[in-house]
């Protein structure tokens, strides 16, 4: 039986990342970065597709997991009739990619077993394995090179590399895996307790400069630490997640590749830097942003690779059965192609919002600004695919209009700071205020009540919650408020939203999908505005409770079934506990002090 998401825990070294499940199986890990092939894909299909398994060979009693303060080093500890022990796991930041396994004795004696199966090509390919010297073993496939280090004897059985160890109290045994191109000399090994060290104190230096944020301080350093995780330090790039193909429905075929960088989570990811004070930080990230969107504008794309690349293609992998057999397995992103019109709102958003928090002017800002709003102005009525990405065909989205109109409104208000730009700005004030009458008039149902998903439609979408809290219309205008009451009566699912209800709504996909949570996070953050604060909280606090036991979240949520479905760790859904947390924080000081959620 695999191991549920929320079993998963993430360590990384903001290069690339690695899953561990419960049971000391290390099941995902892509090498030399996030969007490389696995060599571990035991995670969408089994052990044969790739794992290291480091746990007691005896049966064990009982055993738990957290991480050491503040950092992304996962201590699991075992008990077992004989002893007690743990694993340290982690990934040390630097240049090189090493995943450092070190076993400790605690009490009495621990019998462990390690099983290594190494295949590269995403668990297609099996390596040519060779023992450099006792306790140093070479796996080589292609271009790929991966070394393991141990301070005790492995084995080669039936193309697993095995070893069985004790370890009594204060005994130690260390394992290390480095990946290095094939045709380069051996690279030398490091030292392990140093790389730990570094590691544990990096990690809580970055975390220390959080702000308090109240009762949340902790969500919101993790949620923290996780996006940080999440970025490729080269580039200041952040992926979505750090998965491909987990599944949106269990068997189905909502299962997309998330290790690539969304400029609608770039916007979002540098809104919540900037309201935590990680000014290093966000000025990286806008710089991956301009450099990932420099050019004709008209070939501006919603996502990009790690370094901006522009060419995701996306194909399946048949040799994987696929999580829980959710079918297909794919690589890379066909929506990259797509026209996704909200982007352009939320890249002038950011940018406004990097002036208005303390980011100075971005020289290239500017002139990306003057190409990118007169091409929005001439495609604003067209349709796109939204949002959500549908493969059912473009519509006339009402989320992606009021986006449009966003894009215009932030630059109308900075153009209107200098006295050069003030007629440009009136210029864009008179599109923002034309788009804004359109929604309006079309994005109404048909008796004119509340906003619908797209033009014409009669289904409802928790994107329109953007309405309020891009301050389209105030929070409390009689039309938000009957739109927000739909919502609620429509898309709720034991108090979680649904993004839209697929089973009615035409995205070209089989119907049926989890709750999407930055979705109910959108919903707390009107609840905030609204001054539904009784309301805001403890929808909140049902949101952040569905963490699995190390703070981590999934994209969706399973009510009926009490499980995470979707990518994981998600961007999107770390990104809600932040700034949804300042938000509820900063609910008592005056209105005009509150940030705009994301």
């Amino acid at each position: 039986m695999p191991a549920h998401i929320e079993d998963y825990a993430l360590i990384g070294n903001c290069r690339s990342a690695a899953l561990v499940n419960r049971d000391g199986a290390l099941d995902w890990l892509c090498l030399p970065r996030f969007d490389a092939p696995a060599v571990f894909a035991a995670l969408l299909g089994n052990e044969e597709n790739g794992r290291w398994r480091i746990a007691p060979s005896d049966p064990v009693e009982r055993s738990t997991r957290r991480y050491l303060d503040d950092t992304l080093v996962l201590e699991t500890t075992w008990i077992t009739a004989s002893g007690r022990a743990r694993v340290l796991d982690c990934m040390p930041l630097g240049e090189r990619n090493t995943v450092l396994r070190i076993v400790e004795g605690l009490a009495g004696e621990t019998a462990f077993e390690m099983d290594l199966v190494l295949r590269f090509d995403y668990g297609r390919s099996v390596p040519w394995i060779e023992k450099l010297d006792p306790l140093t073993l070479s796996a080589v496939a292609g271009p790929d090179r991966l070394i393991l280090r141990s301070s005790t004897e492995v084995h080669g059985r039936d193309h697993h590399s095995v070893a069985r160890f004790r370890v009594r109290t204060g005994e130690r045994q260390v394992f290390s895996l480095s990946h290095q191109p094939s045709h380069l000399p051996l690279l030398p090994g490091s030292d392990a307790d140093r790389d730990l060290a570094q590691t544990i104190a990096q990690w809580q230096a970055f975390a220390a400069r959080c702000p308090e944020v109240g009762p949340y301080s902790n969500l919101v350093r993790r949620s923290l630490l996780t996006l940080k995780a999440m970025t490729y330090a080269p580039t200041g790039g952040m992926v979505a997640a750090v998965t491909t193909s987990l599944p949106e429905r269990l068997g189905g075929e909502r299962n997309w590749d998330y290790r690539y960088c969304w400029l609608r989570d770039a916007t979002m990811t540098l809104l919540a830097l900037m309201n935590l004070g990680y000014f290093d930080e966000a000025q990286a990230w806008r710089e991956w942003l301009l450099r990932s969107v420099a050019g004709n504008p008209e070939q501006m794309q919603i996502m990009y690779g790690l370094a901006g690349e522009r060419d995701l293609p996306e194909f399946d992998l048949p040799w994987l059965p696929g999580y829980e057999h959710s079918q297909p397995v794919r690589v890379g992103n066909a929506a990259a192609g797509q026209l996704q019109l909200d982007i352009y709102g939320e890249l002038a958003d950011a940018m406004s919002q990097a002036i208005k928090g303390g980011l100075p002017r971005h020289p290239r800002s500017s002139a990306i600004a003057r190409l990118i709003l007169p091409y929005l102005e001439s495609v604003w009525r067209e349709p796109d695919e939204g949002l959500w990405e549908v493969r059912g065909g473009r519509q006339q989205f009402v989320h992606s209009k009021v986006m449009a109109w966003v894009a215009f409104d932030r630059a109308a208000s900075l153009a209107e700071t200098t006295e050069e730009d003030r007629g440009r700005g009136q210029h864009y004030r008179q599109v923002a205020d034309a788009i804004h009458q359109e929604v309006c008039a079309y994005g109404l149902d048909a008796d004119g009540q509340f906003f619908v998903q797209a033009y014409g439609s009669r289904e409802l979408d928790a994107s329109l919650l953007q309405i309020a809290l891009t301050g389209f219309l105030p929070a409390d205008d009689p039309r938000f408020l009957r739109t927000l009451a739909q919502i609620e009566r429509r898309l709720l699912r034991n108090g979680l939203l649904l993004r839209y209800d697929s089973d009615n709504c035409g995205d070209g996909l089989t119907p049926g999908e989890g709750t999407f949570l930055v979705c109910s996070f959108w919903l707390t953050d009107v609840y905030v505005l609204l001054g539904r604060s009784d309301e805001a909280r403890a929808l909140y606090e049902r949101l952040t409770g569905l963490c699995n036991d190390l703070g981590l979240l999934a994209e969706q949520y399973d009510p009926q079934a009490k499980r995470m479905l979707g990518n994981f760790p998600q961007a999107f859904s770390h990104i809600g506990i932040i700034n949804t947390a300042l938000n509820l924080h900063r609910a008592q000081c005056p209105l005009r002090d509150r940030a705009r959620s994301g």
